[in-house]
């Protein structure tokens, strides 16, 4: 039985549980948007919450730090993250389902921050032309006829 138990351990001791917390977070920062599993995202949420609320006030930035390492990840938060939701008190993260993973059928989900400029939105990368599968194919069935 699981009495008074808090939070999920996603088969890992205490500081292997850290260093992924922290992995995640810094990357939601840095990208806006990844793609976890929902057991991840969902420990993850309150963490960032917590982090956005604390880079709002300029007195906490020592705090910041002592969770975000990189100077570059937590001037981000404090100077770009941090001011777009100066309205909101919580709920910064949306979580949607992506399916299923092939591997093991664990709940694959996206978990981007709210309010992302366009450009971050698109899940897909830009291929160049030249390295498109049409294209490819096209290519290939020309060599073939010469």
């Amino acid at each position: 039985m699981r009495h008074r138990v808090y939070g999920r351990h996603l088969g890992r001791d205490k500081d292997e549980r850290a260093a992924l917390f922290k992995a995640l977070v810094q990357s939601l920062f840095v990208m806006e948007s990844i793609e976890t599993t929902q057991a991840k995202a969902k420990s993850i949420k309150g963490l960032v919450d917590k982090l956005i609320n604390q880079a709002k006030s300029p007195a906490t930035r020592r705090l910041i730090h002592q969770f975000i390492v990189s100077k570059e990840i937590s001037g981000k938060l404090i100077k770009d993250i941090a001011p777009r939701f100066k309205d909101r008190n919580s709920g910064y993260t949306s979580i949607v389902k992506v399916g299923r993973r092939a591997g093991d059928g664990a709940d694959m989900v996206r978990m981007s921050l709210i309010g992302l400029r366009k450009e971050v939105v698109s899940s897909k990368k830009q291929v160049p032309s030249k390295l498109r599968k049409s294209s490819l194919s096209k290519r290939s069935a020309l060599k073939g006829n010469k």
